[in-house]
């Protein structure tokens, strides 16, 4: 019995919910409707206390996961299409994303987004943001190109202590199929040689990497060998591990001459 990706993430937000008391979704739609695109389908009927529905609000959606997560939940945002994630842009980036920096408090919040075009879909459900995201400090952005990433990475980012955009493509919820989920979970910030190749590499990542492995394919037949390699995600959410440096919280910032020295510091490693 084959599962498809949607199906991958919603067992992934599932498995979360019964494994862990601190986790809740949270979302339009998303109680007994099972949301747009079914991806919560029964868990409503499993968890009825911490499966939500939310006001068709972005902005609050991701104002309360900030409030819950400080408070040591971790939520699970889902937007009914990437696009709409703009509304709640500024509590994304200027509250979710700079929160440990400014308060040392972890933020772990997933934000789901259903990205990309498809047939009908009209201009304001068909974008992908995940290259916005992707430049902003604090965040990890995540795009899973197959069925066993999209569980594995689902589960990776609702255990990370960081806010994660995680953008599923549309197209691949219904024609994407594997044989089975994985029962060991991937490690999701390493990059995937997905086709080898010897006289060019095409890097990209979601939906991309099946388009990309065609070309290939017939770039084959004419002696080209195309390398794919599968991005998986973007970036991590902090330049620099403090525990590496052996700097301890307490006093890390204990004056203003102290944080200058500080700033100059992480110039210095991110150069």
């Amino acid at each position: 019995m084959s599962i498809t990706y949607l199906e991958a993430i919603r067992e992934a937000q599932s498995l979360a919910l019964e494994k862990y008391d601190d986790v809740f979704i949270y979302g339009q739609d998303i109680g007994s409707f099972g949301g747009a695109f079914k991806s919560t389908k029964g868990l409503y009927d499993e968890f009825p206390e911490r499966v939500i529905d939310s006001p068709i609000s972005e902005d609050a959606m991701v104002g309360l996961a900030v409030g819950a997560a400080i408070e040591g939940m971790r939520p699970v945002i889902e937007m009914q299409f990437a696009d709409f994630s703009s509304v709640g842009f500024n509590q994304i980036v200027n509250q979710a994303a700079t929160l440990f920096w400014r308060t040392f408090l972890p933020c772990p919040i997933t934000i789901r987004l259903p990205s990309g075009g498809t047939p009908g879909s009209g201009p304001f459900h068909s974008q992908c943001m995940e290259t916005i995201y992707a430049h902003y400090p604090g965040t990890i952005v995540m795009a899973p190109s197959t069925v066993e990433d999209a569980y594995s990475m689902l589960l990776d980012a609702i255990s990370i202590d960081d806010p994660v955009i995680f953008c599923e493509h549309k197209y691949l919820y219904y024609h994407l199929k594997a044989e089975k989920l994985p029962k060991k979970t991937l490690h999701a910030s390493k990059a995937r040689i997905v086709r080898p190749g010897r006289h060019a590499t095409i890097v990209t990542y979601s939906a991309m990497v099946h388009e990309a492995v065609s070309a290939a394919e017939k770039l084959s037949k004419d002696g080209y060998e195309i390398e794919i390699v599968d991005g998986v995600d973007f970036k991590a959410a902090k330049y620099f591990d403090i525990t590496a440096n052996n700097w301890k919280l307490d006093k890390l910032v204990p004056s203003v001459l102290e944080a200058s020295k500080l700033c100059k510091t992480i110039n210095h490693l991110d150069s």
